[in-house]
């Protein structure tokens, strides 16, 4: 598993497969860094390549590697 993956299922906490903008929100709080809910879905539209409003592990690697 790379090491983008693992971090993805750190972030995705309800396991499926996906990161939604509560789910940032809720990583933002754990880092100290809030943001709001409006912040994170546009975080999540910017790197949501398939247009589904979610973030999946492919869209979030390439997000990393870049």
């Amino acid at each position: 598993m790379s090491d983008y993956a693992i971090t993805f299922d750190l972030i995705d906490s309800d396991d499926d497969g996906r990161i939604s903008a509560v789910e940032l929100v809720r990583l933002m709080e754990v880092l100290g860094q809030p943001i709001t809910l409006e912040a994170a879905q546009a975080g999540v539209t910017r790197l949501d390549k398939d247009g589904d409003g979610l973030i999946n592990v492919e869209e979030f690697g390439a997000f990393l590697q870049n």
